[in-house]
């Protein structure tokens, strides 16, 4: 049997440094080793640290993890990283530059120009920037990073009419779930019976990363997809899942049974290579008139699966639909996993 990776989580008390934790409980190729956190935690045991918000329960094997100070000193050598992003542009760097492999889930570094930014269904061949990164030249570390929670669900379900049809122009308007505010998050009294109609940085992220992660990889640089985006978020009262609506206009005209085909049918290279976290439909169309809803569907392919529904004409642009996305799996803790999954087959966690 092959040896498990050691791993370490920073940011380890947060919401999605929990979920980490908890994907990571019987993982196949990576084993928990250190977890890390602000200096309010540093020396403390895990549960005493963190106040755990997952719905099963804390894995056996960190009840006994004391959290260590966020250093690369004493760190595994592949680090998950789920920093606030002030911090993470701080933090981040310092691992890398000692030699280690970051898996971020933080905006600090999404949009550097050798920074990777990976959704492994939907630009695999961008990772070729990582040659590029001083850190890997100096020391054999490297940062990678996946999208924003909001941008990645979308990205799924443009990619494959990206590459069938060509992009004119996408209208997105999210509908997010609080849980993506991280615990405590979202005063109860501001969200109950409410929507809040402004997430901070949130909209220029979606447009920025949309185009950076549709972009075609050029040398040592992404030129980013040509096309027109515009992002409205808003905070509404639901614990798990992101759900946006969706305006799009195509360079290639194409019928509602070829949409929904090509969605349906979109495999890439996580699937070929049968990675662990990958699901084995990243993206599935539900045909219920109603459908997708948080409720019922955010869980889909252990909630790494995008479900969109809702294909209908656009009277503005060509076509509209619905997506909905678990946002602190597929949008978050998942995505990194899955990244450092096609990392590893790749080599580069040797």
């Amino acid at each position: 049997m092959e040896t498990k990776i050691p791993v370490g989580i920073l940011g380890a008390t947060g919401v999605v440094g929990q979920r980490f934790v908890q994907m990571l409980e019987d993982h196949p190729w990576f084993e928990v080793a250190w977890l890390a956190a602000s200096d309010r935690s540093e020396g403390k045991l895990y549960p005493e640290a963190a106040r755990w918000r997952m719905k099963t329960t804390i894995p056996a094997r960190v009840t006994d993890m004391r959290v260590s100070p966020a250093k690369p000193e004493g760190a595994p050598k592949v680090i998950f990283a789920a920093l606030d992003a002030a911090f993470a542009a701080e933090v981040e760097p310092r691992f890398a530059e000692a030699g280690c492999a970051v898996i971020s889930n933080s905006s600090a570094l999404r949009m550097a120009n050798d920074v990777p930014l990976v959704i492994p269904e939907v630009n695999p061949d961008h990772l070729k920037l990582l040659e590029c990164q001083k850190w890997r030249r100096r020391s054999g570390g490297f940062v990678v990073t996946n999208p924003n929670c909001s941008a990645i669900g979308l990205v799924m379900a443009l990619s494959p009419l990206q590459q069938h049809f060509g992009i004119d122009t996408v209208m997105a308007v999210t509908m997010q779930a609080v849980s993506g505010a991280g615990y405590p998050g979202v005063a109860s009294l501001d969200i109950l019976g409410n929507v809040i109609p402004y997430i901070p940085k949130e909209e220029e992220k979606m447009e920025e990363e949309t185009l950076k992660l549709l972009g075609k990889l050029d040398g040592s640089k992404i030129v980013p997809a040509p096309f027109g985006m515009s992002a409205h978020c808003n905070r509404v009262a639901v614990e798990d899942g992101h759900t946006e609506s969706v305006s799009i206009k195509l360079k290639k005209k194409a019928a509602a049974n070829e949409i929904i085909k090509v969605w349906n049918e979109f495999r890439s290279e996580p699937q070929e290579l049968k990675l662990p976290s990958a699901p084995r439909q990243p993206v599935k169309y539900s045909d219920a008139s109603d459908r997708p809803q948080p409720r019922f569907d955010v869980d889909a392919g252990n909630g790494m699966t995008a479900t969109v529904g809702r294909l209908r004409p656009c009277s503005v642009l060509d076509w509209k639909f619905t997506v909905l996305s678990h946002n602190t799996i597929r949008g978050a803790a998942g995505a990194a996993v899955l990244n450092a999954e096609l990392l590893k087959v790749r080599g580069y966690l040797r």
